[in-house]
């Protein structure tokens, strides 16, 4: 019964310092640049910015890991994008009125939009291949 106790008490604590290790990585994910075809967005030119064309918009937050993750992804889509077709991210710490506008409730939440009106919304991390995918089915 004792030996259970240790391997079981064992277990629990490398359990909570492999999950401390790999929150601590996460946590300190550095911000990427934003590839030159990504739109900034903001209160001032969303509406011009997402009209005529197919928008995929990043909510984002810089305190947000999983947001970090992202970037790459992004801006990995942003160069294989042509024509009408952009991404877009808003820092909802910078813009948080649009953020309401849109409902946003959790980051990151990628909103698509076609002519300036929401089509499709997906949150959390998504790949290159399911956007491109999406974004084609909307151009």
């Amino acid at each position: 019964m004792q030996t259970t106790l240790i391997v079981i008490g064992v277990l629990i604590t490398s359990f909570i310092i492999f999950r401390y290790i790999a929150m601590a990585k996460i946590k300190n994910t550095p911000l990427v640049a934003d590839h030159a075809n990504v739109l900034t967005l903001t209160e001032q030119n969303f509406t011009q910015q997402t009209k005529n064309k197919v928008v995929l918009v990043d909510f984002w937050a810089t305190w947000c890991a999983p947001c970090r993750m992202m970037a790459p992804v992004l801006n990995d889509v942003a160069s294989d994008l042509s024509g009408n077709s952009k991404v877009g991210k808003v820092n909802i710490e910078q813009f948080q009125s649009l953020a309401q506008k849109f409902k946003v409730r959790s980051i990151p939440t990628l909103i698509l939009f076609k002519n300036g009106v929401e089509i499709n919304r997906f949150v959390g991390i998504k790949s290159k291949e399911f956007l491109l995918k999406e974004i084609a089915k909307v151009g």
